[in-house]
């Protein structure tokens, strides 16, 4: 298994408030995460997990970000993208 970063995306109707996006950041902390969208009509994280392939990686993360949103109380937008970058052996060692 390796490890992939996996950046989730999601895109709602209001500028996301700097509280929430804090939030945001600390549910996906213990996921070796960060989040952005402060001001934007989106919200996004960037989570690190393991799995076999990239289709894997995402299949992983999206749950795992679906459950870091409830944690954090954002608002519940549908996800418009999904990237997986690199693996163990190119990114992390």
């Amino acid at each position: 298994m390796s490890k992939w970063s996996v950046s989730i995306k999601a895109e709602g109707d209001r500028p996301m408030k700097i509280e929430e996006i804090v939030a945001l950041a600390d549910a996906v902390a213990p996921l070796d995460g960060i989040a952005s969208g402060i001001g934007a009509m989106s919200y996004g994280a960037q989570i690190v997990v393991e799995a076999d392939s990239a289709d894997e990686a995402v299949d992983v993360a999206l749950p795992l970000f679906a459950d870091a949103v409830v944690t954090a109380g954002a608002p519940q937008w549908p996800v418009t993208k999904a990237e997986v970058t690199g693996d163990e052996e190119d990114y992390f060692e």
